[in-house]
């Protein structure tokens, strides 16, 4: 009788572990947390914040936290500026800032610490004109000031023509990021030109913009604007996109989709197809 009862407790307790662990197991996995770092020059972060948070939450397993100046110069204080920590906690950072004028070497090392870590970034439009020590128009020596910010990107850009729609293209399709996106032509916006294209960055998108000139002809800009890259010794995985001026183009569900994969894609949370990894679609009630 005693043997039976122990026996018995012994069943009964290894059930309760199993249950324990199958529930445990069965737990949707947590958010990804992303912090978006936005404010500073020429565009409207108070609103594009908004809809960048709100578009990613509503597209994928993901919280995003914001640090945000409503500072409008080139040489905003971004909350993050000379904390290299800054990121401590998160999953990825979004750099959605424009701060051509932060232009100290410490400064900008401090931003780009993590991902040298290793944190996985997404750059959009202006940041890629973020963070210029010297000339941006002049050639990127590796592993000088002048290239650090440039480096990280994968691309060199230094400037825009007349805010004119951009036809974009899809070039890799095969691309998890933009397997199945359809080509499409935006409403009027700026277009960032390519200095130099790093050999660890990959092109996903190009962009074609017309420009009627004073005599008559039409000038066609032809440039990337969507890649990947690979950064420092630990190859981060890098994802940026050049579009995204103006609050109608932000909120375009295309763009929002392609954002969204490209933080999935650079965490390693996106499968070959395009699909969210198991957990990190959009969540459910």
């Amino acid at each position: 009788m005693n043997k039976q009862f122990w026996s018995l407790a012994v069943v009964a307790a290894t059930s309760i572990l199993l249950l324990a662990d199958g529930c445990k197991k069965a737990e949707p996995p947590k958010p990804l947390r992303l912090l978006l770092v936005t404010g500073g020059c020429c565009h409207d972060y108070t609103k594009q914040k908004g809809i960048l948070k709100a578009g990613l939450e509503a597209r994928a397993n993901v919280v995003v936290d914001i640090q945000y100046t409503s500072d409008t110069t080139t040489k905003a204080p971004l909350p993050i500026l000379g904390n290299p920590n800054y990121a401590d906690g998160y999953d990825l950072v979004i750099h959605d800032e424009c701060v051509s004028d932060v232009s100290d070497p410490k400064l900008v090392e401090s931003v780009l610490k993590p991902h040298l870590g290793g944190l996985p970034g997404v750059n959009l439009h202006c940041a890629m004109h973020s963070y210029r020590i010297g000339d941006p128009n002049d050639p990127v020596t590796l592993g000088t000031p002048h290239g650090y910010w440039f480096e990280y990107l994968g691309l060199q850009s230094s400037r825009h023509d007349a805010q004119k729609p951009i036809a974009i293209s899809f070039t890799d399709k095969e691309s998890p990021i933009v397997k199945g996106f359809s080509d499409w032509t935006t409403i009027h916006e700026e277009h960032y030109n390519n200095v130099h294209v790093f050999d660890t960055a990959h092109a996903l998108a190009h962009g074609k913009q017309e420009l009627p000139q004073k005599d008559g002809s039409v000038k066609t800009n032809d440039f990337v604007v969507v890649w990947t890259n690979e950064y420092g010794p630990k190859k981060t995985r890098v994802f940026s996109t050049t579009i995204g001026h103006n609050n109608e183009t932000v909120s375009d569900p295309r763009y929002l989709d392609l954002v969204t994969r490209g933080v999935l894609w650079a965490t390693g949370h996106l499968n070959d197809d395009g699909t969210p990894a198991p957990g990190y679609g959009p969540k459910t009630p």
